[in-house]
């Protein structure tokens, strides 16, 4: 057999795929399982959406686009950020992208080199421990506590900087927590970046997803931040694999290139689907959604208590509740295991996330109705009772 590389062998599963393969299998012989584990809504694509893909493909609108994404769709997405926050973004700095991941890649490529730390709030979000690994760089967890939102401080990242430090990537909302960064706390840090001539990566990706204040852009503070963002999970497009990014204007031509060698182009057909995404109704359902999901995370928020899970910090968007589950064991990977085959309830251990404190959370995804939701905490009553 050839050798694998170090990167490969070194490199950690997602432990969320694991969980949705194992239910899966169980749903295969015949289990009926209740998915609170994959971070994927199950709202369906907006009609407008569907329809506008429909005709692209009618029309043979199948072809290659500029790496950087269609000039339609970069100016559509220019014109959400002056209508939603008021602010003139040249549609030059959008670079639209094969989902967030590929923007999250570009950004860490553009941005470090191989050897250069970068700062990453622990709880995070799995995979960018990894993006940094298989780019050759180092990834540095800052334990963030309950008692900031699982969110980190100003004082804590001046605090991890070390000379080898090149950037630090947030966000806000959080996954898993779905905690929000205090505007001025981010300010804060966008300050010690950049007096360390660092790199600030903002992962926006819930951004819309924001239940308990008005949502904001990290660009209306820090106009010189990387933003990443995605169609996936405000718009239900995850299977589309769109994403962008809004660039400072020096970084325009390199991330180009970068695209264009690392990637090609982002998918023609959802990029034309995309367009839809910007009209008024379609506008006027996702916001429905906005407050349905707000309604799923106050009926757990309710419920999980009684079940001895414990939230220490209030989700204020995305569609995760992460929860201390040390009432339960010290593992939560076994736990996971246990519930999922006692119950039939799909969740994520909080190792998923944080090498350091995940074998005592877990993360919950309220992406399913409220009838399926309140199954889940009825099945969940004698297991959790009895373990």
């Amino acid at each position: 057999m050839p050798p694998l590389s170090g990167r490969a062998a070194a490199m950690e599963p997602f432990r969320v795929m694991q969980v949705l393969a194992r239910a899966q299998a169980l749903e295969a012989a015949g289990r009926d399982v209740i998915h609170l584990e994959v971070g994927e809504p199950d709202f369906p694509t907006p009609e407008a959406v569907l329809a506008a893909a429909v005709d692209a493909m009618a029309s043979g609108m199948v072809r290659y686009t500029p790496a950087h994404g269609t000039a339609a769709l970069r100016e559509a997405i220019a014109g959400d950020y002056r209508r939603l926050y008021g602010l003139q973004i040249d549609p030059e700095r959008v670079m639209v992208t094969s989902g967030a991941s590929a923007a999250i890649l570009l950004a860490l490529a553009a941005g470090t080199d191989a050897g250069d730390a970068v700062l990453l709030p622990d709880p995070g979000y799995a995979c960018n421990r990894q993006f940094v690994t298989a780019l050759g760089g180092r990834p540095v967890p800052v334990a963030v506590p309950p008692e900031s939102g699982f969110q980190p401080t100003a004082a804590q990242i001046a605090a991890a900087w070390r000379p080898d430090t090149r950037a630090v990537m947030l966000a806000s909302p959080a996954n898993p927590t779905g905690t929000l960064l205090a505007p001025e706390e981010l300010v804060a840090i966008a300050e010690i970046v950049r007096e360390r001539n660092g790199v600030l990566i903002m992962d926006e990706i819930y951004g819309r997803l924001v239940f308990d204040r008005v949502a904001e852009t990290a660009l209306s503070r820090v106009p010189d931040a990387v933003i990443v963002n995605s169609f996936s999970k405000y718009y239900a497009m995850t299977g589309w694999r769109l994403g962008w990014m809004v660039v400072p204007e020096d970084w325009v031509e390199p991330v180009r290139r970068l695209a264009q060698n690392l990637f090609v182009a982002p998918p023609t057909v959802a990029q034309v689907a995309a367009l839809a995404a910007f009209e008024p109704e379609t506008e006027a359902l996702l916001q429905r959604r906005v407050q349905e999901l707000r309604a799923r995370r106050d009926l757990l928020l309710e419920a999980l208590p009684e079940l001895g899970f414990e939230l220490r910090a209030r989700p204020e968007g995305a569609f995760y509740l992460y929860a201390d589950s040390r009432a339960h064991g010290p593992d939560s990977e076994a736990l996971c295991d246990r519930i999922l085959s006692e119950a039939g309830v799909a969740l994520t251990p909080g190792t998923d996330f944080s090498p350091g404190s995940g074998r005592n959370h877990i993360r919950i995804a309220y992406t399913q109705p409220r009838a399926r939701l309140e199954e889940a905490v009825a099945r969940l009553r004698p297991v959790l009772a009895t373990g």
